[in-house]
């Protein structure tokens, strides 16, 4: 490709360690399969220096919606020159976060004082891609980027930097103890017996005060918990420390697909209790009727982009585990219309059904009643985006974000009419709790 310059690179198993290289250049970031200690996901991809950002904060002169579809549009511009490679998953492109605010201000016309941006994007012109299947890895320019840090990876300049220890200097504290959580469930059940939603997504939130790197907190958390949209992103304002297993908007070749996830227990280091554990997840009636229900959602929003009559459900309540739990995965698949972009595409699903509710709308009306944190990233989604047309996003769900010294970490689940309180409220502790327990471990590297 004569836009692309390609130069091979040492293969790490721990796609991380490039980000030690990485770590004094601006806006480093790594889309991580997870490998070795995922099983799933092939390709890893770190970049950092971006050649812009676009930074986005709504005001109140312009219908959110414009200012959404113009910041858009602005993204889809910066990457029309890039160059492709049909082999590679992504050559440079638009890499970003929209956080679950961005939501909030669309559909609920609300202001949320989150101090992020609710929608930040770098377009990056080179990128590092790992390939874990065939155990290589290579530096990929575009022409007429102007870093100086492809150079420095060529040329071996590069080397790792020892990152200060993490360590938190507090507990972590959670936004609803179990009082204030019982009052909240309490009300989402009286919502569901009123006929105001079928399933609400309710959230808590863990925060802390720590010292240190992020970075070394990130790379022990994927020793726990790697998954196979796991990522860091120190975006400048704050660093994202992301293990999710969850897929949101994939396009490529013309289709879109999503997976969510409805449905977890805990795994145990028994193989047979661990076994009973998933059967009895893949049984349970009440996790399965949830899956669907958000299936029948995502349906509906894949259909507002795709040729109508091409939106199929390909798997449904499929079992997957990964180091710390189980999940029900489902997967619905649809052919994209000409006139519509990926991007595009992703907007108008998002946020995620299976971390809001149904309906949408009036199930986020109760989140912001009930709940008494933002949400900030979490259940927002990080994503690529190529020149052409490929993209890839995750929900940002097990994530932490990092800032001024705090970190914050969130967990939640669906309520139905049949849920119990207790059982919803360990679920929460389950999914996060490996993840805090490291964390609570001081941290070197």
């Amino acid at each position: 490709m004569s836009g692309l310059c390609r130069s091979p690179l040492p293969y790490f198993h721990d796609s991380s360690h490039y980000l030690t290289w990485l770590t004094e250049a601006p806006c480093p970031l790594l889309l991580d399969s997870g490998k070795p200690h995922s099983e799933r996901g092939r390709y890893s991809l770190i970049c950092a220096d971006p050649a812009q950002c676009f930074a986005f904060t709504p005001d109140d002169a312009t219908p959110v919606a414009t200012q959404i579809d113009r910041q858009r549009q602005a993204i889809e511009a910066a990457i029309t020159d890039f160059e492709h490679d049909p082999e590679l998953p992504f050559c440079g492109g638009a890499i970003g976060y929209i956080s679950y605010e961005l939501g909030e201000q669309h559909l609920l016309a609300r202001k949320t004082g989150d101090t992020l941006p609710s929608w930040f994007t770098g377009i990056y012109d080179w990128v590092i891609v790992v390939d874990h299947q065939h155990q290589k890895c290579e530096l990929v320019v575009q022409a007429g980027s102007r870093s100086a840090w492809p150079d420095r990876l060529r040329n071996g300049s590069c080397s790792d930097n020892k990152l200060p220890s993490f360590a938190l200097t507090e507990p972590f504290a959670s936004s609803l103890d179990w009082p204030a959580y019982l009052e909240a469930f309490n009300a989402v059940q009286d919502y569901i017996r009123a006929g105001d939603c079928y399933q609400i997504n309710l959230t808590r939130q863990f925060n802390a005060r720590y010292q240190g790197s992020p970075l070394g907190a990130y790379r022990q958390l994927r020793n726990t918990a790697a998954a196979p949209f796991s990522a860091y992103w120190d975006f400048g304002a704050g660093q994202l420390l992301s293990l999710s297993p969850e897929r949101f908007i994939c396009a490529e070749d013309g289709r879109l697909h999503t997976q969510p996830i409805k449905g977890t227990a805990r795994r145990s280091d028994n193989t047979r209790e661990d076994r009973q554990l998933a059967d009895a997840l893949q049984s349970s009636e009440k996790n399965r009727a949830e899956n669907v229900m958000i299936v029948d959602l995502l349906r509906n929003d894949l259909g507002r982009n795709c040729i109508a009559g091409s939106v199929n459900v390909d798997a449904l309540l499929e079992l997957q585990s990964f180091r710390t739990v189980h999940h029900l995965v489902s997967t619905i698949s649809g052919e994209l219309m000409p006139s519509r972009s990926p991007l595009q595409a992703l907007l108008d699903c998002f946020p995620g059904g299976s971390i809001t509710g149904a309906p949408k709308r009036r199930a986020m009306e109760i989140i912001a009643e009930l709940e008494p944190s933002r949400r900030s990233l979490y259940c927002g989604s990080l994503f690529y985006l190529g020149s052409d047309g490929r993209m890839d996003s995750n929900i940002l769900i097990r994530s932490f974000v990092c800032q001024n010294g705090e970190i914050r970490g969130w967990a939640g689940g669906g309520i139905v009419a049949d849920s119990v309180a207790d059982e919803e409220f360990r679920e929460t502790e389950e999914k996060l709790g490996k993840l805090m327990t490291t964390l609570a471990e001081s941290v070197s590297d």
